[in-house]
């Protein structure tokens, strides 16, 4: 992975960019609650995250998962610090994108998302999918998710794809909850797991990583 830069943006050339008219804004923050000694709330609230906020949930997830964090590189438009991350009093650069490579049981993978208005909140994004994917191994779902990291490392996001379209949530069909994501997910991989007759590889892989995607967007 040497041939990716932590700066300017070293954006994956096959992953799907957001057109910077439907970025949106997130709801990714930092609790600020404040409790006495016997427990009573004296102050809740919710404060904006931080880039170092975000990326050490980054940090965190990826050490979850048995990466080796000093191999990590997170790629944004914002200058680095002494630390090496992006530095967080520069303004928010004209493009938010973050993109994220690691390598895990030997292959190289990466995570990349430009759907909001700050870097912070992208990097907050990745994080929050992964911390989704270890959900779906916690579960009981170990040959899911390493289906789910086969999609991150081979198979980038189809032109025009994303995750509502893959679980089949178009036009008026908008899911309420993750319930009805989890449903959905089952009916669908009914029909396209590989042990079965009308089973497909792909199509089971890319409905993982839809999966992962819904349960990362709808968690927050």
């Amino acid at each position: 992975m040497s041939e990716r830069e932590r700066y300017p943006l070293s954006w994956p050339s096959d992953w799907k960019r957001t057109a910077p008219g439907h970025r949106r804004r997130a709801q990714f923050g930092k609790d600020t609650t404040r409790r006495s000694v016997s427990g009573e709330v004296l102050y809740n609230g919710k404060v904006q995250l931080s880039i170092a906020d975000a990326f050490d949930r980054i940090e965190y997830e990826l050490e979850r998962f048995g990466v080796n964090t000093e191999t990590v590189i997170v790629s944004t438009n914002l200058k680095l610090t002494m630390r090496g991350i992006p530095a967080g009093n520069q303004g928010e650069p004209s493009d938010p994108g973050v993109a994220v490579y690691w390598s895990r049981k030997g292959k190289a993978q990466c995570m990349a998302i430009d759907a909001y208005t700050r870097v912070a909140d992208n990097l907050a994004a990745v994080a929050a999918t992964l911390s989704a994917m270890r959900a779906i191994e916690r579960h009981g779902g170990a040959q899911i998710l390493e289906r789910a990291f086969l999609g991150f490392a081979q198979l980038p996001e189809r032109s025009g794809v994303n995750w509502r379209e893959v679980l089949r949530f178009t036009g008026p069909v908008t899911p309420a909850n993750i319930d009805a994501v989890q449903e959905r997910f089952r009916e669908l991989a009914k029909q396209l797991h590989p042990d079965k007759s009308s089973g497909d590889q792909e199509a089971m892989i890319e409905l993982n990583a839809a999966r992962v995607a819904a349960l990362a967007e709808l968690s927050h």
